[in-house]
């Protein structure tokens, strides 16, 4: 028998999907990049164009697209979701890329800072006071019953590892795929408590607008089934993932730099990985709102379940 292609009807036009990715290219968006060199989006009757917002902005143009030429999705993380959706924006994530939240805390080995109670009288340092560094950070303090108030928190921008080099704080807050692989380049031994390893928060992935996932639902379907192919061969070609992110990413393929990031797509495919990639779990959702209502981010619950679908898996 032959399965059903999960690609939308179409009369051999590619329907165009406006994609936005937050921050700048960089290879930790690998399997966006294997999606279009590989063929995986046009291979399901997609078009698509990757462009680089905040996440809030993001958001706002999945919610209220600028025009219809066609469908506009984006990868945000789970916070922004619920953030936005209380602000009554009609988004709704409905693949997770990310199944592990991908921050953590740094500390010196000599510090014999190894579990979330062993920060109090420490001084942390985050890059700012927002984000899914911080939120993290809140979401670890509580879990292991401490507040801000128990340790010395410091702005430090994204310095991470020059701040913990120099000193300047006794641990801080990083992208657990990222600056761990720096401070290993520059021989100083750490310990790392991750988020995921305390409390499972929701991280990364596609959003959509409401009205595309009701009245649009071939589309949207099309678009999770391409992402889950191109996250699939991620996993299983490296190799050929990092030379296809060389054709979107500056400098990727510098000498000086190419063995780090080598390590950096490493580290981010232990964080996708799963048993059933993309799908998404309420009891992680229900641990974000937790977190952003004790931080005041939230000033009332939001419906959950209405922020997150898994019926376009394949």
């Amino acid at each position: 028998a032959t399965a059903p292609s999960d690609a939308p009807p179409t009369t051999g036009e590619a329907i165009p999907v406006h994609l936005y990715l937050s921050f700048q290219p960089d290879v930790q968006f690998a399997p966006f990049y294997v999606g279009l060199e590989q063929g995986f989006f046009g291979d399901h009757g997609l078009d698509v164009t990757i462009s680089h917002q905040s996440e809030s902005d993001s958001l706002r143009l999945v919610a209220a697209p600028p025009d219809s030429s066609g469908m506009y999705a984006a990868v945000v993380s789970g916070e922004q979701v619920l953030l936005a959706r209380a602000q009554d924006a009609p988004v709704v994530y409905v693949y997770e890329w990310y199944q592990r939240f991908p921050v953590a805390i740094a500390s010196r080995k000599e510090a014999g800072i190894v579990t979330v109670a062993d920060l109090k009288g420490h001084s942390v340092g985050v890059p700012l006071l927002e984000g899914a560094s911080y939120i993290g950070l809140r979401a670890l303090l509580a879990a292991g019953g401490l507040t801000e108030a128990d340790i010395d928190l410091q702005v430090t921008g994204f310095t991470q590892v020059e701040t913990l080099a120099t000193n300047r704080v006794d641990a801080v807050v990083v992208y657990a795929t990222n600056e761990p692989v720096q401070l290993a380049a520059a021989n100083i031994p750490v310990n790392l408590i991750y988020v995921s390893d305390v409390v499972d928060l929701v991280s990364n992935g596609l959003v959509v607008s409401e009205d595309d996932a009701q009245n649009h639902p071939d589309v949207v379907k099309a678009l999770v089934a391409a992402f889950d192919e191109a996250l699939r061969y991620t996993i299983d070609h490296p190799d050929t993932a990092f030379e296809d992110s060389k054709m979107h990413v500056e400098g990727l393929g510098d000498p000086d730099n190419e063995a780090a990031q080598r390590a950096v797509l490493e580290n981010s495919i232990e964080f996708w990985k799963a048993d059933q990639l993309g799908h998404s779990d309420e009891v992680s959702w229900v641990a974000m709102e937790n977190t952003l209502l004790g931080m005041g981010l939230l000033t009332d619950p939001v419906d959950v379940k209405s922020a997150f679908t898994n019926d376009f898996l394949p």
